[in-house]
Formats: structure tokens, C-alpha cells, sequence
């Protein structure tokens, strides 16, 4: 969940261009992708306790 956050951020904010997406240069995928990183984070840390 980290990982593709951190995928869908990088899109978003037009670093990572891979390919020819819907996502890339757009703001609300950094957003989301965000979101996913901080969910994902808190997800691995209540599991390691």
C-alpha cells in the first residue's frame, strides 16, 4: 500500500513517467497516493504491536 502510494505521488506530481497514464500531472493523485503512504504506514505500524 506504501509502495503504490508512492508510485501514484510520484505520477501525480509528474515525476515518474512511465508510459502514456491518466495520472500523470495530476494533482489529485498525489492526494490520493498520500493518503495511501500515511494508511499504509499506519496499517504496518498497528501490525508490528
Amino acid at each position: 500500500m506504501v509502495l503504490a502510494g508512492a508510485i501514484w505521488m510520484l505520477q501525480g506530481l509528474g515525476v515518474l513517467r512511465a508510459g502514456d497514464s491518466f495520472m500523470i500531472g495530476d494533482p489529485t493523485w498525489t492526494v490520493i497516493g498520500g493518503a495511501f503512504v500515511i494508511v499504509g504506514g499506519i496499517t504496518a505500524f498497528r501490525a508490528r504491536r
